[in-house]
């Protein structure tokens, strides 16, 4: 019974880690900002990372010779706690569009309305949240997976600091969605369950984010 009991509890967490890990974003967590989930599809971005994203095939190379980037927004809006403030929330929004606006003017000039010829790009962060990360390796051990509960119990385990984003890409004279992106990423990990996430966190999934736009822009573009 002891034996059946601890390969219960080993088969628990590896189901459990395996969720924690997982980059992509589950249906369940899509929010409506973008017209049709029903399209997306994994692919690979630029950095590696699996993303789902959908491109219409009438979106053909050369085609925009500018970007609109449009504000970045929470949606739906993120209330503030204790833990992601409000100058959390504004500082991240910030950041990103800033990111954003560096890596695509990189490739692209920056229109300052939507137009013809234009690229409206409309960002939003779907998701600001904080995990308990999942058991490590040397804590499947049933000998240590009481002292793990007891971590997990008291809020002194670290923890993950998660951000997910859909981007809608639109033609920027007539409105029609030409391709969408759903992603997430995991920033720098919280040290407990009382620690205040800042946008620090988080900057290197959006410096990724961003990259990853600006090298898919220009190798459309070619």
């Amino acid at each position: 019974m002891t034996r059946i009991r601890s390969l219960s509890l080993l088969f628990a967490t590896t189901l459990s880690l395996s969720a924690c890990s997982s980059k992509k974003v589950e249906p369940g967590m899509y929010t409506g900002f973008l017209q049709d989930y029903s399209v997306l599809t994994e692919h690979q971005a630029p950095s590696g990372q699996t993303i789902l994203s959908w491109v219409s095939p009438q979106l053909t190379r050369g085609r925009y010779t500018q970007v609109y980037l449009a504000p970045s927004q929470f949606y739906p809006k993120a209330e503030p706690t204790e833990r992601i403030p409000q100058s959390t929330l504004s500082s991240v929004t910030g950041y990103y569009d800033a990111a954003l606006r560096s890596e695509l003017g990189k490739v692209v000039h920056l229109a300052p309305k939507p137009g013809p010829d234009t690229l409206v790009v409309r960002p939003a962060i779907t998701r600001v949240a904080a995990s308990t990360q999942g058991l490590r390796f040397y804590e499947w051990l049933p000998i240590t997976l009481v002292a793990a509960g007891v971590s997990t119990a008291t809020g002194i385990r670290d923890q993950d600091s998660e951000i997910a984003t859909e981007v809608s890409f639109q033609d920027g004279e007539t409105g029609a969605v030409v391709a969408e992106v759903v992603r997430k990423g995991t920033g720098v990990p919280l040290e407990n369950d009382k620690q205040v996430m800042t946008a620090d966190n988080l900057k290197l999934v959006l410096d990724g984010w961003a990259s990853d736009l600006g090298k898919s822009y220009a190798a459309i573009h070619r």
